[in-house]
């Protein structure tokens, strides 16, 4: 297997991983909620207020940030956007370089 489909591969395998842990994740909530609602309403744990409403809120918020987390940041901060960003650094440190150099040559001469 050449280097290009290797890493075409393992982006694949991670991108698969992120989002069966994202569906866990999606279920987990389901249930857990459906739990605590109905603890909640049984007063199991011993509290007369409603608290499976935060915690489900909390819960919630941390469920959509690992939605951005898969769905939109990782997919677009990629390999090829790490590349992309480390191309465009090396070829400004190079330009800078050039000119540090021109400036060198442009003192020695005078």
């Amino acid at each position: 297997m050449e280097k290009e489909q290797h890493e075409q591969y393992e982006y694949a395998r991670k991108r698969l991983k992120q989002k069966k842990g994202l569906y866990f994740h999606f279920v987990l909530l389901v249930l857990g909620s459906i739990f605590m609602f109905i603890a909640n309403h049984y007063s199991i744990f011993g509290f007369t207020a409603n608290w499976a409403i935060w915690v489900i809120t909390f819960w919630a918020f941390l469920f959509i940030l690992h939605f951005i987390k898969v769905y939109i940041t990782d997919r677009f901060m990629n390999k090829n956007w790490e590349r992309d960003q480390i191309d465009k650094l090396v070829a400004k440190q190079q330009q800078k370089i050039e000119q540090l150099h021109n400036q060198i040559e442009e003192n020695s001469t005078k």
